[in-house]
């Protein structure tokens, strides 16, 4: 990627990261992450959960508040449900993740579809479904998934690099 590019990339997904912290203060995220990295997927799934309950009833066609961070806690909550090998939860964890991106705020739904389709696909890719992380990444960019859909090694496996197109934060 050139380096423009990789510019555009991480000040996008710092922005998120910052709109996140605002809203999670007392995130079950981190410590999932922690968990996760260190090998314990099911503390991380059951973390996961517990951020996905913090959110839910924030969410609703009605009160769009929190839906782009319900929609990241349910797509690292499938990501991690994957790792766990429990692919039939990890696909209902997406499903979730999707409906609460439909009801996210326009201005940053690109880059939440981004990051929970780049979540899932890599989930897919690291347990060894790697036709399934480039379907992933494939219906990530029609769903219109910022730049940040790119990072993942299904787009690196398919040849893929983003278009110029304008990120929505």
């Amino acid at each position: 990627m050139p380096a423009l590019t990789n510019v555009v990339v991480v000040a996008a997904c710092l922005s998120l990261l910052a709109l996140l912290a605002s809203c999670a203060s007392d995130s079950y995220q981190v410590a999932a992450l922690q968990a996760s990295d260190a090998g314990d997927q099911k503390t991380a799934v059951s973390l996961a959960k517990k951020e996905v309950e913090r959110f839910s009833d924030k969410c609703s066609p009605t009160n769009r508040v929190e839906c782009g961070t319900l929609a990241l806690a349910y797509g690292a909550l499938a990501s991690y449900q994957i790792l766990d090998r429990d692919r039939r939860a990890g696909e209902g964890s997406f499903i979730q993740a999707k409906g609460a991106l439909s009801l996210t705020d326009p201005m940053i739904r690109a880059s939440a579809t981004g990051i929970v389709y780049r979540d899932v696909s890599e989930a897919f890719w690291k347990a060894g479904d790697q036709a399934r992380a480039i379907v992933v990444f494939k219906e990530g960019i029609a769903a219109g998934a910022d730049q940040y859909l790119f990072m993942s090694s299904a787009a690196r496996a398919a040849g893929q690099r983003p278009a110029n197109r304008q990120s929505t934060d």
